[in-house]
């Protein structure tokens, strides 16, 4: 490997970046490409596909193999509340391979006992995010009910473009959010994206049940989020 491509892998990785080194397995050359960044033709289609998979693999184009090793950011999953389904979902979203971890400043919920070996931050988002900002490779779902803990968090995700957020309440509650969101500057196509009532709609009502509503919505959304592909002409 080319030692200017290792540092560039070296760098995106580092700020969580979605990067790839590409090969061409004929004459052992390689280069690096960003998640975005233009590539013509069929070898561009070809790293769309590979971002959005996450796996590596040969791929043949104008009669040429080439390997794309990609590196994706592992999906971080952010939870604005230290509840019951954020308790049922722990477990879960560690053997779906997320990152997870709870902020909610209300220190009688957030204890180390409700919540053991899950990241922990008994604070308010706006303190604990601009310490550890969102990025596109996040998901937060704000379930607390809370006007005053949810709504930082949740405009904070829609300008980071998290490729997911949700917020747990009725399409009332959802309603009075949206008035909140728009008087605080956030335009109304950003707060459409946001999934509410949060969950994929299977009829869940116990806390591990909408536990797993959420969390195959969140999976689902990574699985089909829309890639910049950065196609040139060729």
């Amino acid at each position: 490997m080319d030692p200017l491509s290792l540092k560039k892998l070296n760098a995106a990785r580092a700020v969580r970046e979605a990067i790839a080194l590409v090969t061409d397995l004929g004459d052992g050359r390689d280069r690096v490409v960003k998640e975005g960044d233009p590539v013509a033709g069929e070898l561009g289609d070809a790293l769309a596909r590979t971002f959005q998979t996450g796996k590596s693999g040969v791929v043949t184009v104008d009669g040429r193999d080439f390997f794309i090793n990609v590196h994706l950011p592992p999906p971080r999953l952010v939870v604005i509340g230290a509840v019951h389904i954020s308790q049922a979902m722990a477990p879960m979203a560690a053997l779906a391979g997320y990152d997870m971890e709870i902020i909610d400043p209300r220190t009688a919920f957030a204890t180390p006992e409700r919540f053991e070996g899950v990241r922990l931050d008994a604070d308010w988002p706006e303190d604990v995010l601009k310490l550890r900002p969102l990025d596109p490779y996040c998901a937060l779902c704000a379930v607390t009910h809370d006007p005053k803990i949810d709504d930082y968090p949740l405009k904070a995700a829609l300008e980071a473009k998290c490729f997911y957020v949700g917020a747990l309440g009725s399409r009332k509650t959802h309603g009075k959010r949206v008035e909140r969101l728009l008087a605080e500057g956030v335009p109304q196509t950003a707060i459409d994206t946001i999934a509410a009532p949060i969950g994929l709609d299977i009829g869940a009502s116990s806390p591990a049940e909408i536990a797993v509503a959420v969390l195959a919505q969140v999976i689902e959304a990574f699985r089909k989020r829309e890639i910049v592909s950065g196609k040139a002409a060729a």
